[in-house]
């Protein structure tokens, strides 16, 4: 459910109030790196100690838990509501994190894009043939005749005698 800055700040100590106003829209935008990874780090350690205490709590409430302090929790309603300002706090925390990233993801893709498109036109525009001499085919070597095993008229021969083989054993 979505609260006003004037709930959020009802809810919240006076330093937490001021880390939870870093998370809104235009002081969120204009944080360097550096200073939103640290601001992240300590509204998620806040949200943890507030997440900490309610579920503490909880477990008094219901008797399975020792008391804290002098006298026992009789609602934790005001600090769940605390850890979820600060879980959402850390929410638009992540959401800006991420769209940086995509941001910085997306402007690496479209520069090596254009380097790409550079390099290609760049060889595109270069001659095939270059400018100076170069060493040509050669002389083509002289073909070596090739020498087969057997006599050609040897293979004829051969061939020849299967077939008057065949023949014989065919007229039987």
């Amino acid at each position: 459910m979505a609260r006003s800055i004037k709930q959020e700040r009802r809810l919240l100590g006076a330093d937490e109030v001021t880390l939870v106003d870093k998370t809104h829209h235009p002081a969120l935008a204009l944080l360097p790196d550096r200073d939103l990874a640290e601001l992240r780090k300590l509204v998620r350690e806040r949200r943890d100690r507030a997440q900490t205490i309610a579920a503490r709590q909880r477990r008094e409430l219901r008797g399975k838990a020792a008391p804290k302090g002098a006298r026992a929790a009789t609602d934790d309603s005001g600090t769940r509501q605390k850890r979820d300002v600060l879980a959402a706090a850390l929410q638009r925390l992540n959401k800006e994190v991420t769209r940086r990233q995509t941001k910085a993801a997306r402007q690496d893709l479209i520069d090596g894009a254009k380097r790409a498109l550079e390099l290609r036109r760049d060889h595109e525009s270069k001659s095939t043939r270059p400018s100076g001499r170069t060493a040509n085919e050669g002389i083509n070597p002289k073909s070596t005749p090739t020498y087969s095993l057997r006599h050609p008229a040897k293979v004829g021969a051969i061939s020849q005698h299967n077939k008057n083989m065949q023949a014989k054993r065919d007229s039987k």
